[in-house]
């Protein structure tokens, strides 16, 4: 299987969460949208979607 390179930014994924939470009626604070970033980032980590790296 070919390997490509992905970024992944939490930052991003909470940004996408907001969205879509206020798409279904929701309105997470900020704190809350950084946990389900994080927990999205590790969950990714967890099932070897994704491999961890350093920023250069």
């Amino acid at each position: 299987m070919k390997e490509i390179e992905v970024v992944i930014d939490t930052e991003e994924i909470a940004e996408f969460f907001y969205n879509e939470l206020v798409k279904r009626g929701y309105v997470p604070a900020v704190e809350e949208l950084g946990e389900l970033a994080d927990i999205t980032f590790d969950y990714l980590i967890d099932k070897c979607i994704i491999d961890e790296q350093d920023e250069e």
